[in-house]
């Protein structure tokens, strides 16, 4: 795989803490990437794109719709929970069926990591978008609430981008430039928060130099 682009997928394990090589302790999140493989390379001629499909995390055919079997089953591999693209050049030197393991990456080396943040479901302005509350004493009728959001006559209407109540959470975010602290077999351990829950899937690339 390419020195400049190498992708791989894992499981969110946790947060642990580690000490450094001059004895500071390190706050770190595993990351397993055990059963990461190429499922498929697509190509210009073929597909109009070029890219690489990774999948991830082995499952049962009877939990799979019949088109993903039919997928899997003609490129000779196990059906898989998840199926994620890197685009091209992250696939250089990798065949179809090919299993990616931790050793791609090295101790030092920067990361960006893809996952889906902790879902929070509906909440308010204080709580969603920071806000500050009302006079918390009695008889002031305005606590947490929203507040005024517009004017009169004029414009007479809501301006677009207001910070209003609504879903918190369930989004897709990228942290960038988490170090590689250490690496053992099929587990990475980096340096500081990944986004999402523990168990949650991520995407991790390897941030150019």
């Amino acid at each position: 795989m390419s020195q400049e682009k190498k992708g791989i997928l894992g499981k969110k394990v946790g947060m642990t803490q580690l000490f450094g090589k001059a004895g500071e302790l390190l706050p770190v999140t595993v990351i397993d990437v055990t059963g990461c493989c190429v499922v498929q390379k697509k190509s210009r001629e073929k597909e109009g794109y070029e890219a690489v499909q990774l999948g991830f995390q082995e499952i049962s055919e009877k939990r799979a719709s019949k088109p993903l079997k039919g997928h899997f089953k003609k490129h000779g591999l196990s059906v898989m929970r998840y199926l994620r693209e890197f685009p091209a050049g992250f696939g250089e030197g990798l065949k179809e069926g090919d299993s990616i393991k931790s050793d791609i990456f090295k101790e030092g080396d920067l990361i960006a990591v893809t996952g889906v943040t902790k879902g929070k479901g509906f909440q308010g302005v204080i709580k969603r978008h920071g806000k500050s509350g009302g006079p918390a004493s009695h008889g002031s009728r305005f606590h947490r609430t929203t507040g005024s959001i517009g004017q009169r006559t004029s414009p007479g209407e809501v301006f677009k981008n207001m910070k209003l109540p609504g879903h918190l959470g369930d989004e897709t975010v990228t942290v960038k430039n988490l170090q590689v602290v250490e690496v053992r077999e099929n587990l990475l351990f980096l340096k500081g928060a990944v986004p999402g829950a523990n168990n949650n899937l991520v995407m991790l690339r390897k941030v150019a130099s």
